[in-house]
């Protein structure tokens, strides 16, 4: 690889970070995959797998992509922000909560942060000693939401 070719990925890599900020996926796609062509990055493949898994659909293989990235980069916790947006997007979140909680362990990350914000925390059920999928305690908490009481 020239180092013309290199600056070129690099320069289509950090038009896909500038997109992606801008919510702009389907342009971060074709960048990152611009970029990848011409120069295999490991740092790259967790917003690539990001990227694919939203405009695609193809959920399986963007976290086998972030996970390569949290194999070569495991500190890194864009890496994590990924993997766990990628979960929502498919509806596990379970999953994207504790990919969310491992990167802020690792460093944290503001984006992290606001996802976790986001996403929220439960509250203790009304009624204690029942379990939280019980009926009454669904109900009575609804109640209390709408009445403001809690």
């Amino acid at each position: 690889m020239d180092p013309h070719t290199g600056v070129m990925a690099e320069r289509d890599f950090v038009r896909a970070l500038k997109e992606l900020d801008d919510r702009n996926v389907l342009t971060a796609l074709a960048c990152l995959e611009r970029a990848l062509a011409v120069r295999d990055d490991p740092h790259w493949y967790s917003r690539l797998g990001f990227c694919i898994a939203k405009e695609r659909g193809h959920v399986t293989r963007g976290i086998e992509l972030c996970n390569a990235a949290l194999e070569h980069e495991p500190e890194d916790a864009v890496h994590h922000l990924y993997l766990g947006k990628i979960h929502l997007l498919a509806g596990q979140k379970n999953e994207a909560l504790q990919v969310f909680r491992q990167g802020m362990a690792v460093g944290g990350n503001p984006e992290i942060e606001a996802a976790l914000k986001a996403i929220g925390t439960r509250k203790r059920p009304v009624i204690s000693f029942l379990p939280r999928d019980n009926p009454l305690n669904k109900h009575l908490g609804i109640l209390l939401a709408r009445l403001g009481i809690r």
